[in-house]
């Protein structure tokens, strides 16, 4: 069978509001997952199977700059296309871009499933050698019970006749393209595409299915995902710690921890000045040895006059995704008279996890004075101290 013969639908046009429920901004499927987002991570598995041929992403229409910013390249990787107003008319909108080049089978994904391992795909596709289609399935170790008013038990199913579905699920092209052309016309909305499959009459095979292939759906399942990436790496922890210094300038208003807080003077430096994201960006550095913010980025270069000091936490974040790692926590200290911190110390920590793609729960910033001593009594400037706990896969 030649790679152009097989070809992927992953479906990413949800909101994620579910996932969502921490107050974290990005859809699930553009959200990090150890610095890496989960809809590049569903993509590059899919991509990494060598008998892949098309790749075309649904996605939301508000969502394509998100996935522009994703940077992928592949020529196998079509440009995406935009969902409907549900997941049965978005992988619709996904086998319609397809339809022109053919493909004699097709594995219709989830975004939010980053983990699907190359032998899961596997089988999925074998099985579709005697088959109309074919999904991977867990059985149901729970007891499963059945309420008609969700209060009151009414019956037991018996489970072992239960398995609950996962995705890729894999379908002769043309088939699973007429079949859904015919359920649009219809008022029914269907759960997944093995259900259209079935209802069209097709033979539908269950492969076994793999419990790391996670759906992403609550809040919690972030958490999961990272435990999974790191279950088979060897690991070693770095500690990092940073210190900067900046002095008061005229101005109106300062930038700290990525927050605008005014002020009667703001804080004297190349980029915006944020002392607190220095100190955290060299602490992250020094966790993974890759020098300090000014090795990075130099004060001497004009491109970052001025710039947001988010862009250097986002370069240090992406360098510990590199080497493979993970932030464990990340622990800021900021010693100033004036102004008052301890209002925006939540959007301080916000605005640092989304910069890292990491939860918030991993981040602290605190903030003290200094007891009127010294230039920092005196109010002439603020002091920050950060310290940063790395995950790194351990060499030799």
């Amino acid at each position: 069978m030649s790679p152009k013969s097989i070809a992927v639908v992953i479906v990413a046009a949800g909101k994620g509001e579910r996932a969502g429920a921490d107050g974290h901004a990005d859809p699930k499927q553009y959200r990090s997952i150890s610095g890496v987002p989960v809809l590049t991570r569903t993509i590059r598995a899919l991509l990494d199977y060598p008998l892949i041929g098309r790749v075309v992403p649904v996605i939301h229409e508000s969502h394509q700059q998100r996935f522009a910013a994703l940077g992928l390249q592949d020529e196998r990787l079509m440009a995406p296309v935009l969902g409907g107003a549900n997941r049965q008319a978005s992988v619709l909108e996904g086998l319609k871009a397809l339809a022109p080049h053919r493909p004699d089978l097709v594995l219709i994904q989830d975004a939010a499933r980053p983990f699907v391992a190359p032998v899961l795909i596997e089988r999925v596709i074998a099985a579709l050698a005697l088959n109309d289609g074919s999904l991977p399935t867990l059985p149901i170790t729970d007891t499963i019970k059945r309420s008609l008013d969700g209060d009151r038990v009414a019956t037991t199913e018996d489970r072992r006749q239960l398995f609950a579905a996962q995705t890729p699920q894999g379908f002769r092209f043309g088939q699973i393209f007429s079949a859904h052309m015919r359920a649009e016309s219809i008022h029914r909305q269907f759960t997944d595409d093995a259900e259209i499959a079935e209802w069209a009459g097709l033979r539908v095979a269950m492969v076994e299915g793999e419990r790391t292939n996670i759906k992403i759906t609550h809040p919690e399942d972030f958490s999961r995902a990272e435990r999974i990436i790191m279950a088979d790496t060897v690991t070693e922890t770095r500690i990092g710690t940073g210190y900067d210094v900046h002095p008061f300038a005229p101005g109106d208003a300062v930038w700290l921890c990525g927050v605008r807080i005014p002020h009667k003077a703001s804080l004297q430096g190349h980029s915006d000045a944020d002392v607190a994201l220095h100190a955290l960006t060299d602490a992250i550095l020094g966790a993974i040895g890759e020098g300090d913010i000014g090795t990075h980025f130099p004060p001497s270069d004009e491109q970052w006059k001025g710039a947001a000091s988010t862009l250097f936490l986002r370069h240090a974040g992406a360098l510990v995704a590199q080497r493979g790692g993970r932030i464990v926590n990340l622990d800021v200290t900021i010693v100033a008279e004036a102004p008052r911190i301890a209002a925006h110390v939540p959007a301080m920590c916000a605005v640092i996890a989304e910069t890292l793609g990491i939860s918030a729960d991993r981040v602290a910033v605190k903030a003290t004075t200094n007891e009127k001593l010294g230039f920092v009594g005196r109010e002439e400037g603020i002091v920050s101290m950060a310290s940063a706990s790395i995950e790194l896969p351990r060499v030799g």
